[in-house]
């Protein structure tokens, strides 16, 4: 049960004062620190005077209530005024805040009720109020029955102080509090400062960042425009090794020694190997850089997978793997032929590279909203689904038993879904790790951005000279070597083959020998110098 530690009978104003410096009193002999202490005296002052000044009189009353001891419920301090006055008619409209009168009445209240750790208040009109307040001891203070019959001895032997002592008391309080209050402006501008100072480093910060990120995206920029502007460059001296090469294995200048042989065979395949490197790099850059022209024409499904049956047929080294086409019938699109042939060598030979044994099915059937949709199923090792969107990125390769024994860059899939995009349509990946993989390409049966068919061929004007006796063919190229090439390919036709090592001498040529064909390099040095170069 709670003990009773002091009760004042509100008789007079210095009573008023008695239940301060009690509270005081009593919260230092508990052990609560200063700033409770004063809380406790503010608490039991205000409510104290609300009694006696509307309802002119009443009692306070300490109690300490026992709790358990434990961190959930430990003793408390509690303060109880009551009084036998008119009550209080507005009582919820002065808790929420919202009442104001001219006498102050229900600032008190209010400024208790924030003050204490619990908060009770019964009252109606002319039935009187009660107030019951109560603040938390620490729980690693617990008072005994002996400890507390001392603490009732010093409250009683305690004489009580006059209010002059008790206005001075409270002065020196309200000095340490407005001394703590300058204190705490002090630390409140010092971190104003600092949070001030820290917002420029973060405005100077994304200043930074910004700059990084435009030059990163101008370095981008300019990598992607190099990259598609050294198409030439690249390839001209790759495909000058693989005709060489070539035309060594065709022994067009005599015969091989096995060694030989077996060295050429190595020279070309690595040339080979390079190639597609540069070819997917290029087509890479080439997309970035929006230098990709779409070429649509009209295509049967069935005429693209017969040609595809050809070109796909030299990756099926493993005699465990099957590789079928289906379609449904008469399917006819008018798109970038070339690009839809290229998702799907793109899709075969991924499928194919990650299948020991079983069937790879190429199949095209009709989708919603007028589109074709081309897919790649197979059976092999298939992919996680936390790895199925990086298999999209650049660069990227899954780790794998298998992987680690192809060959590849990590830019055949994202290619093939720029192309994909490039022509209006999109990809889809469904896989099952140990079940196989399904690649999907969505692509529009029309090209939305075609009004009129583009013609299906075209240079048919040199036809017919063609078909002349010994007609005439022109190489005009500065790469020595690349004529070397085309003479030594174009030896065993009836072709006279001329040749003209720039600009000026091939156009002088073609006025002159009129030719019937010209195989001519698009950038030669001399139009790179003077910046004209036509085609």
């Amino acid at each position: 049960m709670s003990t009773r530690l002091e009760t004042i009978a509100l008789r007079q104003e210095d009573d008023v004062v008695h239940s301060r410096q009690a509270a005081r009193e009593i919260g230092a002999l508990l052990g609560f620190d200063s700033q409770d202490q004063v809380r406790l005296a503010t608490a039991a002052s205000e409510l104290a005077r609300n009694a006696f000044r509307y309802a002119g009189g009443g009692d306070v009353v300490f109690e300490l209530s026992p709790g358990s001891g434990h961190l959930d419920q430990p003793q408390t301090l509690e303060i109880e005024v009551s009084d036998k006055g008119p009550g209080i008619a507005d009582l919820q409209r002065i808790l929420r805040g919202r009442y104001v009168s001219s006498t102050g009445l229900g600032l008190g209240l209010v400024g208790t009720q924030r003050l204490m750790d619990d908060f009770k208040i019964d009252s109606a009109p002319g039935k009187g109020t009660t107030v019951r307040v109560a603040k938390h001891l620490s729980s690693r203070r617990h008072f005994t029955e002996a400890e507390l019959k001392a603490l009732l001895q010093r409250l009683n032997s305690a004489k009580p102080r006059d209010p002059l002592t008790e206005l001075e008391q409270q002065n020196r309080e309200l000095i340490s509090a407005m001394e703590q209050l300058r204190q705490k402006t002090g630390e409140l501008d010092h971190l104003n400062q600092e949070l001030d100072d820290t917002n420029l480093g973060v405005v100077a910060l994304y200043a930074e960042l910004d700059e990084r990120a435009d030059f990163l995206l101008r370095t981008s920029e300019l990598k992607t425009r190099f990259l598609s502007n050294m198409s030439h460059e690249f390839r001209t001296p790759l495909n000058s090794i693989i005709s060489l090469s070539q035309l060594l294995m065709d022994r067009v200048d005599g015969e091989l020694s096995e060694e030989q042989e077996k060295q050429v065979m190595y020279i070309r395949r690595s040339a080979d190997t390079l190639l597609e490197l540069v070819t997917d790099l290029l087509d890479l850059a080439k997309i970035e850089a929006g230098k990709v022209t779409v070429r649509p024409n009209q295509f049967v499904v069935a005429e693209l997978f017969g040609a595809l049956r050809g070109m796909l047929r030299p990756l099926l080294k493993n005699p465990n793997v099957v590789l079928t086409f289906e379609e449904e019938t008469n399917l006819e699109l008018f798109t970038d032929e070339s690009k839809v042939s290229q998702i799907l060598r793109n899709f075969v030979s991924n499928a194919l590279k990650f299948t020991e044994q079983g069937e790879v099915s190429v199949t095209a059937q009709a989708g919603q909203h007028d589109t074709v949709i081309f897919s790649v199923c197979d059976i092999g090792i298939g992919i996680a689904r936390a790895d199925q969107g990086r298999v999209f990125e650049e660069f990227t390769q899954i780790d794998s038993a298998l992987q680690r024994q192809t060959n590849g860059t990590g830019l055949g899939l994202p290619i093939t879904k720029k192309f994909a995009e490039l022509l209006g349509g999109s990809v889809l990946l469904e896989s099952e790790p140990e079940k196989g993989s399904t690649f999907s390409a969505i692509i529009p049966r029309v090209y939305s951005t075609s009004i009129e068919r583009q013609q299906n061929e075209s240079g048919t004007a040199a036809a017919p000279a063609l078909r002349d006796v010994s007609p005439i063919v022109l190489i005009i190229d500065d790469e020595e070597i690349f004529r070397h090439v085309l003479r030594n390919l174009l030896r065993a036709s009836n072709f006279r083959v001329i040749e003209a090592n720039g600009g000026a001498n091939g156009l002088q040529a073609a006025e002159s020998r009129r030719p019937a064909a010209i195989f001519l390099d698009l950038i030669m040095k001399e139009c790179r110098a003077k910046r004209r170069c036509k085609a």
